[in-house]
């Protein structure tokens, strides 16, 4: 089946979802909670790390990886990156390996940092945003619209920013990175599923996958159930967090 084909199929909410794809998105269709559905992401090696210690990170996944991510952008209302990752790596965040339309582009961008000239900012068509701090400096290009959200310890609320982009019609979000910023939103309850494609190489040092409080006992650790899917030589993990996410949209009504 085409890709192109399965997208239009998961966008008009047909059951079943055909395969190869529907096994590995059909979760991401309708949220449990909630009319959202947050999924973060996260690519890594074998020991847990998504860069090197000088912070080089191109690319640590491969085709088959970065084809999931492309896919993973393909069918969502919006992705959303937090400030650091878009100066580190300038990103496009569009859809470029394979069919299918751009999500809106969201910056968690506190304190205006990011400049004009950004990739991100581009002017392509696409629904752009930067979601700031009540009362800092913020001067996108035009076209950008701005969301200015209250802080707490200098941090946006992950539940706050999700409310903010499904008052504005984006319910099906990607939270694609950096580590910090996927950290916040998984502890803070707030994601549905997180997806972590593992590629076959060992950094042996560098930046973690996650940035969790510390636990004193292993017996203390988040579990959640899981689906291991083999994309080419890297290992996709689909982790379930829909039993801990916290409601955020309009609850779900019984039928």
């Amino acid at each position: 089946m085409l890709w192109a084909n399965f997208i239009e199929a998961f966008r008009s909410s047909a059951t079943p979802l055909p395969s190869p794809w529907g096994e590995v998105f059909g979760p991401l269709m309708t949220g449990s909670k909630d009319d959202l559905v947050v999924v973060g992401q996260i690519g890594q090696s074998l020991d847990g790390r998504i860069a090197t210690e000088s912070g080089h990170s191109k690319y640590i996944n491969g085709p088959a990886g970065l084809n999931h991510l492309h896919r993973l952008r393909a069918l969502v209302d919006a992705v959303v990156v937090g400030v650091g990752t878009a100066l580190a790596d300038d990103p496009l965040l569009t859809v470029r390996r394979l069919a299918g339309p751009n999500p809106a582009r969201v910056v968690l961008d506190p304190n205006g940092r990011l400049p004009a000239s950004a990739k991100i900012f581009a002017n392509d068509g696409v629904r752009r945003l930067v979601i700031s701090a009540q009362g800092a400096i913020c001067a996108p290009p035009a076209g950008v619209e701005i969301i200015a959200l209250p802080t707490t310890d200098k941090h946006i609320s992950p539940s706050a920013i999700l409310a903010a982009l499904a008052d504005r019609g984006m319910r099906r979000v990607l939270i694609e990175g950096g580590a910090d910023t996927v950290s916040r939103f998984l502890s803070a309850g707030c994601l549905d599923r997180l997806h972590v494609v593992v590629a076959p190489i060992i950094l042996g040092a560098g930046r973690a996958s996650f940035i969790l409080p510390p636990i004193e006992r292993a017996d203390q650790a988040l579990r959640m159930p899981i689906h291991a899917h083999q994309l080419g030589d890297e290992v996709l993990f689909d982790c379930d967090l829909s039993t801990q996410r916290l409601p955020i949209g309009r609850a779900k009504t019984s039928t």
